[in-house]
């Protein structure tokens, strides 16, 4: 009987658990509703908001209907690479953007040519927001790259802008030779032969090419796209030929569009079959051994990269240099075969360039999307920069980039692009200056809507446990700055590794790496380290070096010797990055240890 009425208790206890569960439930629903109403009603109905309804009814204090619940959840909604809190006031959108010292955070990588070779239209690129040179060794000799690369150190000179140099290798990039450098119209469904015979003149019926071994390489059916520098998919610049036969060394094919080609050189593209070339030729050798050495160049873009082997024969050749040991290498994936090694390849390479022009022939069109995706994000967890081409091709000729282009510019950014390399828009374009400042607005208004949050999570989770010491560092301080609301985070660095680091957690607020020279000998000579590491953090998104003065240690003895810090704080008022009262984060060494502070300026 008493167990009966032991149970009976313990039933009556759980039924009124159960209960009193269910009302707290209810409360809560209720509180969480009238907290999302109110906070509807003060972004939805405000007084500059365009939806603002003028009955007495929509008050401040009304409660949002259920639609409008679902439309406040769906727009502050994260998805994988966008962030809207709030919902964006449409007249807001066409409020002129804030001009600031930084253009924007992702870097801008500018080819120089025929029609931004001179001092002044340099000078005006670096302005724009231009970061990084680069000098396309696919044309013209090395007497003609010096002299624009003396232009360029003096538009360093007098614009005060750093800029690194980047040098590209020709490849096993087959080329149509015109050396008339007349006109070249095609038909529709006319013959076209391909031959390694140079000493023709090319022509409509003939296309003198740099390599003897086509004919071994491909069969009937086969496609090859021919066009001016590099294939852009339009039909009157680029044609599209398709292997008819093959005769001896010749290869006849079937040209499938009418086009005009034009210039000394066309770049000629087999779709999915391998080139039988080495990656880096004889003659990238000696430009590099030679012009390479001369300059000492910042990066060393290595064209038609297959293999992670391919890297490597290059690191070997910088290494046996002497003097660009410490340069860095730029894998660019142009084919199929890259692609699939793409994994060993980043192991290896110091950065990736994704060639969209070539790589785009050999994926279907609903394939490409998809492979920038997953390549950049493979080299944000993996802390490489991530450098996409092709991506406003119609500015070579035209003032404004299309809708797509412009929206494809932002993409890169929403993506996890470090920085854009603009190709024939600079080198042969009309309006270079014009095209750096417009991509460069593009992806200043991108990053104000990249999910840092999201992104910071999902770097957090990649790395996992337990973090190195350099990488909890790091990870912290951009944790501190986003929570406090930097104005900008500053690094003292040596080797340019822990700011490098820093700007892998893409924060929001500029990275400002403090790279302090040191002195080192071969034995021979004596020298100071530290201007290729600044130069090279010039095409990591979100990092702006500035090079210290070698008598301010690295690593300091003492808290109290912040001789180098006022350097920094100082560098950053003159270029409009930091106020009055903004509070600034620093990541520095003192003594054997690492040290992450906050600091809140005064008057």
């Amino acid at each position: 009987m008493e167990k009966l009425k032991s149970m009976a208790c313990f039933s009556t206890f759980s039924f009124y658990c159960v209960l009193f569960k269910r009302k707290l439930r209810r409360i809560w629903r209720h509180i969480r509703r009238s907290s999302v109403s109110n906070t509807k009603s003060r972004t939805l109905f405000s007084a500059s908001s365009p939806l603002q309804h003028s009955s007495p009814s929509f008050s401040r204090h009304r409660r949002a209907t259920k639609p409008e619940i679902s439309q406040f959840r769906s727009a502050a909604m994260h998805s994988s690479h966008l962030l809207l809190e709030e919902p964006i006031r449409m007249t807001s959108i066409l409020e002129p953007s804030k001009s600031s010292f930084f253009p924007a955070l992702t870097k801008i990588v500018g080819t120089l040519g025929p029609k931004s070779r001179s001092v002044e239209v340099i000078s005006g690129c670096l302005k724009a927001g231009m970061s990084v040179a680069r000098f396309d060794f696919s044309w013209c000799d090395a007497e003609y790259h010096q002299e624009t690369l003396e232009n360029l150190k003096i538009a360093v000179k007098s614009t005060k802008k750093l800029c690194a140099v980047m040098l590209d290798t020709v490849g096993p990039e087959l080329q149509v030779i015109n050396k008339t450098e007349k006109a070249i119209s095609l038909k529709a469904d006319g013959l076209v032969t391909l031959t390694p015979s140079q000493d023709q003149e090319a022509s409509s019926e003939v296309f003198p090419i740099n390599f003897d071994g086509l004919a071994k390489a491909v069969k009937e059916g086969d496609t090859i796209f021919v066009g001016q520098y590099l294939f852009t998919g339009s039909e009157t610049t680029s044609v599209w030929l398709e292997v008819e036969e093959v005769k001896g060394d010749d290869v006849i094919c079937i040209s499938r569009n009418a086009a005009t080609l034009a210039g000394p050189l066309f770049t000629l593209h087999v779709s999915q079959v391998h080139i039988d070339m080495p990656t880096l030729t004889q003659k990238d050798k000696e430009v590099i051994s030679t012009w390479g050495v001369q300059n000492k160049i910042d990066f060393l873009s290595l064209s038609y990269c297959r293999h992670a082997e391919d890297v490597r024969q290059a690191r070997e050749l910088l290494n046996s240099l002497g003097d660009l040991s410490q340069t860095q290498i730029f894998a660019k994936i142009e084919n199929e075969e890259g692609l699939t090694h793409f994994d060993e390849i980043l192991q290896e390479a110091d950065g990736i360039i994704l060639s969209r022009g070539n790589l785009g022939i050999d994926l279907p069109p609903e394939k490409v999307f998809l492979f920038q995706k997953a390549a950049l994000y493979k080299c944000n967890m993996a802390g490489k920069p991530a450098v996409l081409t092709r991506v406003v091709d119609s500015m070579t000729d035209n003032l404004r980039p299309t809708r797509a282009e412009a929206t494809d510019v932002a993409n890169a950014v929403l993506d996890g692009s470090d920085a854009i390399l603009l190709g024939a828009e600079t080198l042969r374009g009309l309006y270079p200056v014009e095209t750096i400042s417009t991509v460069g607005r593009i992806c200043c208004e991108a990053e104000k809507v990249f999910n840092q949050d999201l992104f910071f999570k999902k770097t957090v989770k990649y790395v996992g446990e337990p973090m190195t010491h350099l990488e909890s560092i790091a990870s912290s301080a951009v944790r501190a700055a986003i929570k406090v609301k930097a104005s900008v985070i500053i690094c003292f660095t040596s080797s340019g590794r822990a700011a490098r680091l820093i700007a892998k957690y893409r924060p929001t607020m500029p990275v400002l790496s403090v790279v302090i020279p040191r002195l080192t000998t071969n034995q021979l000579k004596w020298s100071f380290s530290g201007a290729f590491e600044a130069r090279q953090s010039l095409i990591v998104r979100g990092l702006f070096p500035m090079l210290a003065d070698p008598r301010h240690p690295a690593e300091s003895t003492s808290a109290t010797n912040e001789s180098v810090l006022k350097v920094a704080l100082d560098h950053g008022k003159q270029a409009g990055v930091i106020k009055s009262h903004d509070r600034v984060v620093v990541c520095q060494k003192v003594g054997d240890a690492s040290v992450v502070k906050i600091i809140e300026l005064e008057d």
